[in-house]
């Protein structure tokens, strides 16, 4: 049973949270036993346990297991309308579509109403969080942008949602109506229009993902005189047509405003956006979106956009579940650590070796679970793969994703985001992951940062249809002033390659080495301004949620790359092979 508490009596939040750190071994083995004892004799659970619900047993007999693998049974569930008693005996309400990706294809993650409340209970904590560090956030409003698509239903008869759209479908009281508005564009744009209306009142603006917000500023950036006119005016533009936004906005734009339209044009019209955020919104306090992992390559634009505004990176919540909350949310972005909650879910973790490809961690490995450890045995310092299971039936479930062991509160971990257990570009027996992608490009930008340009995105393919294949990075560009791109030094870019490679891995280094490559020569193509927001424009026209998309790293669709390759403006290569030795 979790323990209830206002959201608003800091105090009371505190306690609870000060206790449930200082237990965390204890909680987390009442949880697992919760679990096995409500789900023993689902038939997953029943397939290895023989209907017992012992803890021992669990550890020794219960597999690691990938999406795929359990796959089949949420098929079984989704499509055929077979009962919940496959996985847990919860009932299983609706699926989440998960952000992360299976063989190209969304996770469909099951949740029950018991996870609605334990979900809850974990935003009120965070609520505690906030409260206790983030001082003047009651001192105004938050424009918080949510978007949402409309419901998918299943074959089995279950409502298919990203978990942002299954908490404001589920609590719609707690929401303005616009956010119900399933057209993401109508949706936006009334959003900010609002936001507009009520800047002197706005004290603090987030999204989901620090992605998501950039986008938002390249909406704003491309509607803002439209924003203006309707502020001057009194009146929305026509084309908005959805109630919900038309009687939230008349709400708000009730009258004209000549003064406050003239002094969001002083503002949209300077030559740079730098500090833009700031400007518009001279009240803002704090920045709110998740920038660990991927998210963390546009942290230099957000510090760009917003005029360095804190950044805070609040919480590790998935589809799966709620895991962790920053403690520290002032700290610094690249610094975020999350302390584990532990009454969520049960927590597991592979160890991953210094120098181990986390890749190679294979989830059929019979001596895995032998090195398994629980949350109350992590060591500081060491880098684990996560591991969940849950009251929903996902059980020593591999997230993929890689974390490291910062610190404690109390006696529970704490844990840095690193990367996922994803492998982004492969030729031959090089297997580069995302991360390493990152960190190289990071070190490329380095060339091109004097110069007056940030990288607004980025992302990746193998072109194997030449010999040798080579890897091809897509680059998106913005300069400081806000000036168009001008024609790119061919030495500087080339040299960019170049750092890219030297930046890889040994493997890597060795397959471009060989007297006969087997990789050749890394590719940059720098494409036009706006390209990424075209390319999010074709994902969501596909059935990727606006709120939950992310710039795949890895393009694999034919489409997609064609996208990129229509916009290209410059093509540059490495003209040096990597040394081995550093």
């Amino acid at each position: 049973m979790l323990p209830t508490f206002d959201p608003r009596d800091t105090e009371a939040g505190s306690r609870i949270l000060e206790d449930i750190t200082s237990n965390a071994g204890h909680i987390q083995e009442q949880v697992l036993e919760e679990i096995l004892t409500k789900n023993a004799s689902t038939d997953y659970l029943k397939s290895f346990l023989n209907g017992h619900s012992d803890k021992g047993l669990f550890k020794n007999k219960v597999p690691v297991v990938d999406y795929e693998d359990i796959k089949i049974y949420i098929d079984r569930i989704a499509l055929d309308g077979e009962p919940s008693r496959i996985l847990t005996n919860e009932s299983i309400t609706e699926l989440l579509i998960s952000s992360g990706t299976s063989g190209g294809k969304h996770k469909w993650i099951p949740k029950t109403a018991e996870e609605g409340e334990r979900r809850a209970f974990f935003f009120c904590l965070l609520a505690t969080v906030q409260n206790r560090y983030l001082h003047g956030l009651n001192d105004g409003k938050a424009l918080i942008f949510d978007l949402i698509n409309p419901d998918i239903h299943t074959p089995g008869g279950l409502v298919l949602r990203t978990a942002t759209a299954s908490e404001i479908k589920n609590r719609k009281d707690r929401y303005p109506e616009v956010i119900l508005c399933e057209d993401t564009n109508q949706s936006l744009y009334s959003q900010l229009l609002c936001g507009l209306v009520q800047r002197d009142a706005i004290v603090s603006i987030g999204t989901i993902f620090a992605s998501g917000l950039q986008r938002i500023i390249k909406f704003f950036e491309e509607h803002w005189q439209e924003m203006s006119s309707n502020i001057r005016t009194g009146q929305m533009s026509d084309w908005i047509t959805d109630p919900k936004c038309k009687r939230t906005v008349s709400l708000i734009l009730s009258k004209q405003m000549p003064d406050l339209a003239d002094s969001i044009d002083l503002v949209c019209q300077e030559k740079s956006w730098e500090g833009i955020i700031k400007k518009i919104w001279p009240r803002t306090k704090y920045v709110q979106a998740i920038i660990t992992g991927s998210m963390a390559q546009y942290i230099p634009a957000l510090e760009f956009y917003t005029g360095r505004l804190p950044v805070v990176s609040p919480a590790y919540v998935s589809s799966e579940a709620c895991f962790g909350i920053n403690f520290k949310p002032l700290c610094n972005p690249y610094d975020v650590s999350y302390t584990f909650i532990p009454n969520m879910a049960y927590y597991e973790f592979i160890p991953i070796g210094n120098h181990q490809d986390p890749n190679c961690t294979n989830s059929k490995d019979a001596h895995l679970k032998d090195h398994i450890v629980d949350l109350a045995n992590v060591k500081i310092g060491q880098h684990y793969e996560l591991l969940v299971t849950t009251c929903t039936g996902l059980y020593r479930y591999r997230m993929g994703d890689i974390l490291l062991v910062t610190g404690f509160h109390n006696i529970t971990p704490q844990f840095k985001f690193v990367q996922r257990r994803n492998v982004v570009l492969s030729i031959d027996t090089d297997k580069t992951t995302e991360q390493d992608l990152q960190n190289a490009v990071t070190i490329a930008m380095h060339i091109l940062e004097p110069l007056g340009f940030f990288l607004l995105d980025y992302s990746s393919y193998a072109d194997t249809s030449s010999i040798p294949g080579h890897y091809v990075l897509f680059w998106e560009l913005q300069l400081r002033s806000n000036d168009d791109i001008p024609e790119l030094d061919q030495v500087k870019m080339e040299k960019c390659c170049s750092l890219v490679e030297q930046s890889l891995d040994l493997e890597y280094k060795m397959l471009r080495n060989q007297s006969i490559s087997t990789i050749g020569p890394l590719e940059i193509r720098v494409v036009k301004q706006g390209t990424f927001n075209v390319l999010m424009d074709f994902y969501v026209s596909r059935g990727t949620s606006l709120n939950q998309y992310k710039t795949p790293k890895n393009i694999k669709s034919e489409k997609a790359i064609e996208i990129l390759d229509s916009r290209v403006v410059g093509k540059f290569y490495s003209r040096e092979v990597p040394n081995q030795d550093s």
